[in-house]
């Protein structure tokens, strides 16, 4: 029969590695689930196929404990019995970087290789939402679907699906496309991915579920093929499932039901589908539900997760990945041993509840313990192959003295660097072996502190200030001998680095001088409470906000800095205000305020609020949690108990800065409630831009007309802005990812730290240090500018504020490398550079660019230690070879691009 229905049902496990259990405990029923199946692909033939989730890290878990099976695991996957990849870990789409999105998959991808077969699908089950431009990602890697559960339809307690009034797509098949015109098909889980769930093999129990289940799935198909997920979160595999197909095929025999894989059922799907599919283009958000379970707030839940994750993707796509490409060129090893191993370590902290901050406090102390070793591992990295490429470089100077020490400032963001800097130098320092341990601090303590000049390769000083640091103990690791320890004088350099190429170094000389070049001494505090510099001015306020000045353009922002404090009855999951609560702010409250630092070349001023907010929820929040009362729902309001919090903020304003940075210290002692930084712009406009995976999004300033939580936060990686046609402002971040648009004067309002105290979700799960007592950090930058982000190339700036230069010191000596040496310089109108390395295989050196605009952009590169490059895609591929080292290419709007190069 032409029209006969097909209900494929796909066997699975939702398989979070570390959720409401530790990662060891989940492991633990994940070992025996693997078991099950290898035992039942033997012993029952009917049971033909079970797909392990999308994620190839699952296969690392279980072989970690059954080493001996690995060959039995290759069999079946080789067979397309147990489906795997196409991801590394199933991760949280909008909270890892976009280059670890695309590593996410390039290990996928290899680790399924490995194991002799990989399931093309872009596979998102459970994802807090996605990015806009996955299906050009995906596209790209030569996949041509994507299944995802959230993002379109709303879900509610339990994730249970809801209709909407104007949900996007009548079907759960449709066209998925990116910003810049690459479409695949979507594949909705319009009734969750359980709806083919613990199947009754008992006739009457099977009439009822069935029944029931195809009138559902038949709701949104588009075409005969309706899909059947078998399997939930962490469920065991159904070893009765051939049987209770036989009763469903004896029950509806108008119906073929099939035990089926992603393969069989998008094969015959796609040859079904009607001409015309429902578009949804860019983001997945939510946008057309009632708000109240996007999960959004899992951007600010447990920040220094957020925060350390940040830190260790910038360490590895700013500075060890590119500083070890760089000595690669000049003749170093790669090491792409040691870089695998880190980045697969911070993968393991990458899946959405993991990196999401919404598990129960066992989950996130590993994590913490992972981040350190990556940390660890990273700098490793960075400091061998700095010392590698340094020891090339001909430091030699006309005026060689033993005083004279060569500074090599390392650059891999792929921007030109123009910044005050600091670094501390070993003045002087005394091994163990050449004078008694305990003589050298008085030795040391005999010695007045010299006068320091900074100059750069040509000679030329420039500015700089200096402090004594004291004496401190230091050892070297000879690759040749035994550890070597000393002690060493320390002096805290601050000099002005300029023209730091975009992928290279330059090098930065520090002489002891009798005679230092005088430079003109224009302090930047000119007032006790005034800041300026070339680019803005800057009054603080006596409750510790200001007014800011673009000098360039004279447009003023007033009040900018104000706190506020507001209840959270929420979970990790999501906000929720407490019914009684107006923001507290700390506008009016006296900050004690305190220049540190002073000079021609950067100021610091420290502002002190001791705040009074309510000490937690009152009790009544305790009772709705153990009633499961779903948090939409809560009524609760803040305790009469007050509590002291001290937060601490440092202003800082640099020669070269476009804007202030900030650095502020939370001393916590409050919980359930929030804190935000305030930024009114007074810029009318209806929508702002906000930097995520690949794209730098335009999104509205309201939500659409179906939503209704009060609240309407969103995801972002490194910055959001507001502008007009005259001015803006970007407010750039480390590790913060919610902000929010309010209305009301137009501000910008940035999620420092949310305190909760459970998990929430499905049941009652106490984690007390989501709370996050005690001290706190954040940072961010404050960037004013004329027009909008991308036309003044704020972004630059921006994610500039996020990537770490790299200083080694070292020594005179000869060398084949200049003192100064770029790897790679490009140019190219609104596009912004997001990886140099080299390739997963092969020996060739990979680069991406994305185009940050609706315009098409020509993008000029220069290579100079190579032979030729050319076009790839994300997963490395070889496409089209280019004419040279030196090449012109075009970028279409919002494309990302990918050229390789021979060496």
């Amino acid at each position: 029969m032409k029209n006969k229905r097909t209900a494929h049902i796909i066997s699975h496990s939702h398989w979070d590695r570390e959720w409401y259990m530790s990662f060891e405990k989940h492991r633990y029923y994940l070992v025996k689930l693997i078991d099950e199946l290898l035992e039942l692909f033997q012993k029952e033939p009917d049971f033909k196929s079970f797909h392990l989730d999308g994620q190839t890290i699952l296969l690392e878990d279980y072989l970690e404990i059954r080493p001996e099976k690995r060959e039995e695991l290759k069999k079946a996957i080789s067979e397309k019995k147990l489906h795997i990849g196409p991801w590394y870990v199933l991760q949280d789409a909008f909270l890892t970087s976009s280059e670890s999105n695309i590593r996410n998959l390039l290990y996928g991808l290899r680790d399924a290789k490995e194991f002799g077969s990989v399931s093309k699908l872009g596979y998102f089950p459970d994802t807090f939402g996605i990015y806009g431009q996955a299906p050009q990602l995906l596209k790209q890697a030569k996949i041509e679907t994507a299944a995802f559960g959230r993002g379109v339809k709303p879900t509610g307690f339990n994730n249970t699906v809801e209709d909407a009034k104007n949900f996007e797509s009548p079907f759960s098949e449709l066209k998925w496309e990116s910003p810049d015109g690459s479409s695949i098909l979507g594949i909705l889980f319009a009734n969750w991915y359980s709806n083919g769930n613990e199947v009754p093999e008992d006739e009457k129990d099977a009439l009822s579920f069935w029944n029931t289940k195809i009138e559902q799935a038949m709701k949104y198909a588009a075409t005969p093929h309706l899909l059947f997920m078998n399997g939930c979160d962490h469920q065991p595999v159904q070893h009765n499932l051939p049987a209770a197909i036989l009763t469903a095929k004896k029950l509806f025999p108008d119906i073929d039901f099939v035990h089926a894989s992603f393969d069989d059922y998008l094969k015959n799907l796609k040859a079904s589908l009607p001409n015309e599919l429902q578009t949804i283009t860019g983001e997945l958000r939510n946008q057309r539900t009632d708000g109240w379970s996007t999960l959004v707030n899992t951007a600010s839940a447990r920040i220094y997760l957020k925060q350390m994750n940040q830190e260790c993707q910038a360490l590895l796509e700013k500075a060890a990945e590119p500083l070890s490409v760089m000595a690669h060129l000049v003749g170093f090893e790669y090491p792409s041993h040691f870089l695998n191993y880190a980045w697969k370590t911070l993968m393991k902290n990458h899946p959405h509840d993991s990196i999401c901050g919404c598990s129960v406090d066992e989950v996130h102390r590993e994590m913490v313990s992972r981040f350190e070793k990556v940390m660890q591992i990273t700098e490793m990295i960075v400091q061998e192959k700095g010392k590698e490429i340094a020891s090339r470089i001909d430091t030699r100077i006309d005026n060689d003295s033993n005083t004279c020490i060569p500074i090599v400032i390392f650059n891999g963001s792929g921007s030109k660097r123009e910044e005050v800097i600091t670094k501390e130098v070993e003045l002087e320092k005394i091994y163990f072996s050449e004078m008694d341990f305990q003589q050298i601090p008085a030795y040391f303590a005999g010695k007045s502190m010299p006068e320091l000049e900074v100059s750069d390769s040509m000679g030329i000083a420039v500015q700089s200030v200096y402090h004594d640091k004291g004496i401190r103990f230091g050892y070297d690791l000879p690759s040749d001998g035994f550890r070597r320890p000393y002690f060493a004088r320390i002096a805290e350099l601050t000099f002005l680095a300029e023209n730091v190429p975009q992928i290279g170094y330059k090098t930065y000389y520090v002489n002891q001088s009798e005679n230092p070049a005088q430079f003109k001494q224009i302090d930047i505090m000119n007032h006790d409470r005034e800041m300026e510099n070339d680019f803005v001015h800057i009054k603080i306020h006596e409750d510790g906000s200001y007014t800011l000045t673009n000098k360039k353009s004279g447009k003023t922002y007033e009040c900018l800095g104000i706190y506020e404090n507001t209840g959270d009855i929420g979970n990790e999951y999501m906000f929720k205000n407490t019914l009684d609560s107006l923001p507290l702010t700390t506008k009016g409250l006296k900050a004690q305020i305190k220049v540190l630092e002073n000079n021609s070349l950067r100021a610091r001023v420290e502002m002190i609020h001791k705040w009074v907010i309510p000490k937690s929820a009152d009790q009544a929040f305790e009772k709705e949690k153990r009633m499961l009362v779903w948090h939409k729902n809560r009524k609760a309001s803040r305790s009469a108990e007050t509590a002291t919090i001290q937060i601490r903020t440092i202003m800082t304003l640099d020669q070269t800065s476009r804007g202030p940075s900030f650095q502020a210290f939370i001393e916590n002692q409050a919980k359930d409630h929030r804190i935000r930084v305030l930024f009114p712009t007074n810029i009318q406009t209806d929508s702002h831009h906000a930097d995520s995976v690949f794209e730098i999004v335009k999104r509205k300033n309201s939500p659409e007309i179906e939503w209704e939580n009060p609240s309407f936060d969103h995801h972002q990686q490194g910055f959001v802005s507001m502008s007009d046609e005259r001015k803006g402002l970007t407010i750039a971040n480390k590790g913060l990812h919610e902000y929010e648009i309010i209305e009301e004067n137009k501000t910008i309002a940035l999620t420092l730290l949310r305190s909760v105290s459970e998990l929430g979700d499905w049941g009652d799960f106490s984690a007390p240090e989501a709370q996050c007592l005690g001290e706190n950090e954040a940072e961010w930058m404050v960037i004013p500018h004329s027009g909008d982000v991308i036309a003044s190339e704020s972004y630059h700036l921006a994610y500039q504020f996020q990537a770490p230069l790299t200083m080694i010191q070292t020594d005179l000596h000869h060398g084949d490398l200049p003192k100064d040496n770029h790897f790679l310089e490009w140019n190219g109108p609104s596009l912004a550079m997001s990886t140099f390395k080299m390739a997963e295989e092969g020996d060739h050196v990979v680069t991406r660019w994305f185009n940050t605009s609706d315009e098409k952009a020509d993008l000029k590169v220069n290579m100079p230690l190579v032979k030729q490059g050319f076009a790839s895609n994300i997963i490395e591929e070889k496409l089209e070879v280019l004419q040279s080292n030196n090449i012109e290419i075009d970028l279409k709007p919002f494309e990302i691009k990918t050229v390789a190069w021979t060496h």
